[in-house]
């Protein structure tokens, strides 16, 4: 039984022995291993935020991004979407962009609602590949009523 006992315990040093790796297979292991290449930059924005400061209320705004196609084959902007309805996002829809050129995406905001804002606008292209740009400001309240008449204009002008 003892032998039985010492054969098994020597069995199995012998496997945990040999599932281990030595330090230089390690070594191997992990130079055969290479990163995953990254993805190539295909689309470049020339700008990723629009601050529009302040603007009053009700006045809807609009600014246009300027993007460049960088790689070495067209590209289509499959979607521009804006994170809420009161961003708009316009862009040539069924025009490849060439490479070396460049194409705009113009962004309005429609100021109704008081306080400061952050939107972003997520760019989808070639497929699935995608970019973001945001537009922030801050929309101050207008006045509800027009100002009093000046009833001493008519002094101004003599």
């Amino acid at each position: 039984m003892k032998k039985i006992i010492t054969l098994l315990l020597v069995t199995i040093s012998v496997m945990a022995v040999n599932a281990q790796q030595s330090p230089s297979a390690v070594a191997t292991n992990a130079a055969e291993v290479k990163p995953a290449a990254a993805p190539v930059e295909t689309l470049v924005l020339k700008e990723t935020e629009f601050n529009f400061g302040k603007i009053p209320q009700g006045k809807p705004v609009t600014h246009i991004f300027e993007i460049t196609n960088i790689g070495k084959d067209s590209l289509r902007i499959v979607n521009v979407q804006a994170s809420c309805g009161c961003t708009t996002p316009e862009w040539e829809k069924d025009k490849p962009i060439a490479p070396g050129k460049t194409a705009k995406i113009t962004v309005g905001y429609n100021a109704a609602a008081e306080g400061p804002f952050t939107k972003p606008v997520t760019i989808t292209y070639n497929g699935t590949e995608m970019k973001q740009l945001f537009i922030k400001g801050e929309v101050w309240k207008t006045p509800a009523a027009s100002a009093p008449e000046n009833k001493n204009l008519g002094d101004l002008k003599n």
